[in-house]
């Protein structure tokens, strides 16, 4: 189970970015997948998480209504489209397969609390920065 997350870049503040997250060795849809992020000197936040096939999906308070998950069955592939983004945004971002007890899942965290540790098979962040 590999994941690599691509896309960041620098960008002014309000302006938008689409981040990639290809998976490799699984099938995408099998499992839930996280973003999460980390900004200098900061713990890794949750972003949001897209459930297994058909699920659905959740967003922390600070991007939901900017930050959209989606995936790409046939790519095999998530997607995190970051729209008017903030200088906050700032940061590398991950993303990661949901486990319960070390083992892959197909949901999202039931009380929608993304956490670090409920998730693994962490993936090569990429690097956000928008300036203001």
């Amino acid at each position: 189970v590999q994941l690599q997350a691509s896309g960041g870049g620098l960008v002014q503040t309000g302006s938008s970015l689409k981040l990639s997250c290809e998976a490799s060795g699984f099938t995408l849809g099998d499992y839930a997948i996280g973003w999460f992020r980390q900004a200098p000197g900061k713990e890794r936040e949750g972003v949001s998480c897209i459930a297994g096939s058909g699920g659905s999906t959740i967003y922390s308070d600070y991007v939901k209504g900017r930050f959209t998950a989606s995936r790409d069955m046939a790519k095999n592939t998530m997607y995190l489209q970051m729209n008017s983004l903030k200088p906050e945004d700032t940061a590398v971002y991950y993303c990661a397969v949901r486990k319960v007890f070390g083992i892959p899942t197909q949901y999202c965290p039931i009380n929608e609390i993304l956490r670090e540790d409920d998730f693994g098979s962490w993936g090569q962040g990429t690097q956000v920065t928008v300036s203001s």
